[in-house]
């Protein structure tokens, strides 16, 4: 436990003229406020506080920061006031200890509306004070550090929580020691199948992998000797939840994750960053692809480094991370490292645009109503990894990686975004889904006519075109709809000689939409969409008996409404240019499902086959024989996808993998199994599923499963 003595020699190591009875006053006001209060573990309550404190304090934050860590639960759980808080220390802790409050009744696991609200509270609260998020962020290490004393339910929920949101938060914030704890904590209460058997293998190599370090390091010393650069060296595991994510991107077992050990080299000045560099690449051979230059192009977050990764000895990949001092204290402590203590500023004026994206996610939290489109937008921006490109002016801009040239159109301006038809990557023309790199110059080539499609969602990255394409969609169709809706209700005007303009300005439609919850444009809408007919719209105004009941005009008034009597007789899975009954096979290239985006090619003599709209084989193929397709959705019958499930290999866990998908009325049409050298088995299912929707509510069944390391669809 730390003691008071322990928090004030800390400070006083790196804050020499700090006046600390300001903290002496927190911890006796925090003592008397929590007197009696224990915590589940059986504690006295201050020890958290304390060990917040203490948190901040190896962080070098300011005093404020800490006494407000002392503070920050008084006003929540104890008679304690802001008031008394403002009165016996100042306004700043007042309103510090006031945002930490608040951001302690934010929670995230409630419906999404409440979500997206608690949210948009913790965005304000960092924009206005960025303190008010590092003080929560070392409140939620050490609960986590605590979290077993919990109820197993709760620990799961808080343990979402933080891997969703508060580990991201400190990776944008840059603080990478918190980021690093906070998803290691999380993984051990997720998946602790998963996480033991991770710990299992790697205590196991311990030893051997101990002296492989010694090794490098002796070899790193004695060269960084030879070009007089004085160097500090350390060796380390990659942490096991950064482990667990590879065997689960990479569909890998432990075993062949190999570069798993990584070396941080701290040297001088930026100069001998590169000669170390160098040096590094004369021993060993560079990993083509693996290195990042973070000094000359630093991350959003203002991380700098250089990254490169080689193949050492013994054959094993090693990554080595070279940076000076200054660099390595903002990798550690990111925002935090920042300070100036006498000024009581967070960041100097000239950093701060480096931390744009809280107000990027502010601007967010305006412009988006729809919750879920909110929180989509706000956790793609926390969760970026950038790439930094160039306008051809020679601007650079940042995009989270896997961005595109419509990421970018978007970017400059809506319309260019719009209109974008293609774009140039230094110099030459590349197809809109091309992956941005650092350092490409991107030229955008647009067309007055062009229009976004809907595709163009499966392939931008960015929120804000996201965002703009959907809102451009919706509007398309809404004018579409309410075109057909307008043609379908003059129709039937003109049949008993009325004016459709004397009806739309009618007090009766007005009435009539109104009681239905529409508004008149609405009521034209809607008749488009079927939802309406324009008889019902006619019998407001035309007396029952002169009403005409022509059944073959009654089929004929509406489009939508032929396209839904079309579709109940369909026997097919698929409708072919809007008519069903046609010859379909699906590609086993892609195996598409109810949901996904699909596209039709017709062959000879064997119909028309469907694949998934992307398609590496249909991309290639003459586009004259591409034909639209759609699903038809009332529809009952199933198709078979296939899914490849890695797990801690152990009794019970197929009967636990079978109830998973079971559960979500899904049959296993096969099996196969593979037990691999690690302790864990590569499991393969094909699944009957409806849609889309199904399949991967079938995968978030799995990988709520104890033990599950990964789960992933499978195409071919």
């Amino acid at each position: 436990m730390i003691r008071l003595h322990d928090i004030l020699d800390m400070i006083s190591a790196y804050n020499p003229e700090a006046d600390v009875d300001q903290v002496k006053k927190a911890y006796v006001f925090a003592a008397k406020a929590h007197q009696g209060q224990t915590r589940r573990s059986g504690e006295p309550y201050l020890v958290h506080p304390m060990e917040v404190a203490g948190i901040l304090a190896k962080m070098k934050l300011d005093l404020p920061s800490i006494t407000t860590a002392l503070l920050h639960d008084t006003v929540e759980d104890t008679v304690a006031t802001l008031e008394e808080v403002e009165q016996l220390f100042s306004e700043e802790i007042k309103d510090l200890v006031d945002g930490v409050t608040k951001l302690s009744k934010v929670h995230f696991t409630t419906s999404e509306e409440r979500q997206a609200e608690n949210f948009r509270k913790m965005i304000m609260a960092m924009a206005k004070d960025i303190r008010v998020i590092i003080i929560k962020l070392a409140d939620r290490v050490h609960n986590m550090r605590t979290l077993e004393h919990m109820p197993e339910m709760r620990q799961v929920a808080i343990a979402q929580e933080t891997v969703d949101i508060y580990a991201p938060i400190a990776n944008r914030l840059g603080i990478q020691e918190m980021k690093i704890e906070l998803e290691d904590l999380s993984l051990k209460h997720l998946k602790p199948d998963v996480y033991q058997m991770i710990d299992d293998q790697v205590r196991k190599k311990r030893v051997k992998r101990e002296k492989f370090i010694k090794d490098i390091k002796q070899v790193i010393i004695d060269k960084m000797k030879e070009h007089n650069i004085q160097c500090d060296i350390y060796g380390r595991l990659k942490h096991y939840y950064s482990i667990w994510k590879k065997m689960e991107i990479q569909h890998i077992p432990l075993d062949q994750v190999h570069d798993i050990v990584a070396f941080r080299m701290i040297v001088d000045n930026i100069q001998q960053c590169y000669e170390a560099l160098g040096a590094i690449h004369a021993l060993w051979r560079p990993v083509p692809g693996r290195f990042r230059d973070y000094i000359a192009m630093p991350k959003a977050n203002n991380y700098q480094s250089l990254h490169t990764t080689v193949i050492g000895p013994q054959g094993e990949r090693v990554e080595f991370q070279i940076r000076t001092q200054e660099m390595h204290a903002i990798a550690e402590h990111g925002v935090a490292a920042h300070w100036k203590y006498k000024e009581g500023k967070l960041i100097e004026q000239e950093d701060e645009m480096k931390f744009k994206w809280i107000r990027k996610l502010l601007e967010w939290q305006t412009e988006l109503s729809d919750p879920a489109e909110f929180l989509d937008t706000v956790k793609l921006d926390l969760f970026a990894d950038d790439v930094y490109v160039f306008t051809p002016k020679g601007e650079l801009l940042e995009f989270p990686r896997g961005s595109t040239p419509l990421d970018f159109a978007y970017s400059i301006h809506t319309d260019v975004g719009h209109s974008c038809i293609g774009a140039k990557v230094s110099g030459k023309i590349v197809p809109l889904r091309y992956e941005l790199h650092s350092g490409d110059t991107v030229e955008i080539l647009t067309s007055k006519k062009k229009l976004p499609h809907k595709d163009w969602l499966n392939f931008v990255k960015t929120s804000r075109a996201k965002a703009k394409i959907r809102q451009q969609l919706r509007q398309d169709e809404q004018e579409k709809v309410s075109t057909i809706g307008r043609e379908l209700l003059e129709k039937a005007c003109r049949k008993y000689k009325l004016s459709i303009n004397q009806i739309l300005k009618s007090k009766e439609l007005a009435a009539y939409a109104k009681k239905s919850s529409y508004d008149v444009a609405g009521v034209v809408a809607s008749i488009g969409y079927g939802k309406l007919s324009a008889q019902q719209v006619i019998a407001l105004f035309v007396p029952k008996d002169d009403l005409k009941n022509d059944e073959k005009d009654q089929k004929a008034e509406s489009v939508i409404g032929k396209i839904v009597r079309k579709i109940k007789r369909s026997k097919g899975m698929v409708k072919v240019g809007g008519m069903g009954d046609m010859l379909v096979s699906f590609g086993k290239c892609c195996n598409p499902i109810p949901g996904d985006p699909i596209i039709g090619f017709v062959t000879r003599g064997r119909g028309v086959s469907i694949h998934v709209s992307n398609c590496p084989r249909v991309l290639g193929q003459n586009k004259e024989r591409l034909i639209n397709v759609e699903w038809d959705m009332s529809n009952a019958s199933t198709r078979i996808a296939r899914i490849r499930v890695v797990c801690v290999d152990q009794p019970g866990m197929l009967a636990k993998m079978t109830e998973a998908i079971t559960e979500e009325g899904s049959n296993i049409a096969g099996a196969s199994i593979t037990i691999n050298d690690d302790k864990t088995a590569t499991n393969g299912f094909d699944i009957e599923i409806k849609d889309l929707t199904q399949l991967r509510n079938v995968i978030k069944s799995l990988e709520r499963v104890k033990g599950i390391i990964s789960v992933e669809r499978v195409r071919g």
